[in-house]
């Protein structure tokens, strides 16, 4: 099917949340053809215009890579299209988002990526950087990955283009040290509920109506959207990290006393 620009077709896709200890499934319906103009034309407003998410999330070692990949797969998969094919300058057809469905090994948790197998070892490269860096900071566990999305603005010569962000989601971790095999059980089952609020709140979060970038014409696709993979096009985005020690603790300090109730009853 064809579409003429300006005009893009809105595309629904769905997610789909498992929770393997609950056998429950949970389907919500993303509009991705939603789009803002900038304001008075100008460009420049994409700036005032970035949003901010922060997401926080407390997990043994052994997780960290389980639940970033989980949020960060979530997120991209909400955030790319198929492929762009055009027929000639104003007109193109959308191809086909294929997904795969990833049970986790140390969390009690399923999640939805796009089946790109490119994309998957960008996000897989990123997030094991990440979690070696964790691990060597010596700063008790304490870090934050950031997944952001950004346009270009051609500059003129001899000046580099302007990447102008939209949108940033930032995933806090702290990470906890168990004391026997009891609770890792229960720090699975419980990280596991944990990410499904999350994904959860992402859907909600991306469901609003607020503003993504203008459909882009043939010539300016590759300011908007990462046409370097094969099989799928997401929007341009970076993905960043920092170690810290000044996150705070109250995170992993709710997670140590729902562990300790549970060993209560």
């Amino acid at each position: 099917m064809w579409h003429k620009l300006p005009r893009p077709s809105a595309e629904v896709n769905k997610v789909y949340l498992r929770h393997p200890t609950r056998a429950s499934c949970f389907t919500a319906a993303i509009n991705t053809g939603l789009q803002l103009s900038p304001v008075n034309g100008n460009t420049s407003n994409f700036a005032m215009n970035c949003r901010s998410e922060v997401l926080e999330v407390t997990v043994e070692a052994r997780q960290v890579e389980e639940a970033m990949l989980a949020l960060l797969h979530t997120i991209l998969l909400h955030r790319s299209s198929g492929k762009f094919h055009y027929k000639k300058e104003g007109t193109y057809s959308i191809g086909t988002v294929g997904t795969l469905d990833i049970d986790c090994d140390f969390i009690d948790f399923t999640f939805v990526r796009v089946s790109s197998e490119e994309l998957d070892r960008v996000i897989r490269k990123a997030v094991s950087e990440f979690k070696d860096a964790l691990s060597n900071s010596g700063s008790d566990g304490m870090g934050q990955i950031s997944l952001e999305f950004y346009q270009k603005k051609k500059s003129r010569w001899p000046f580099s283009d302007e990447c102008i962000p939209w949108e940033v989601w930032s995933i806090k971790v702290n990470v906890v040290n168990l004391a026997n095999e009891q609770e890792r059980q229960i720090c699975r089952e419980k990280v596991g509920e944990k990410l499904g609020e999350k994904v959860i709140n992402v859907v909600e979060v991306i469901n609003r109506h607020e503003y993504l970038p203008k459909m882009p014409t043939q010539s300016e696709v590759d300011n908007v959207f990462d046409t370097s993979l094969k099989d799928v096009q997401p929007y341009l985005y970076k993905i960043t990290y920092q170690i810290t020690d000044s996150l705070g603790t109250s995170v992993s300090t709710t997670m140590r006393r729902l562990i300790k109730d549970t060993l209560a009853l």
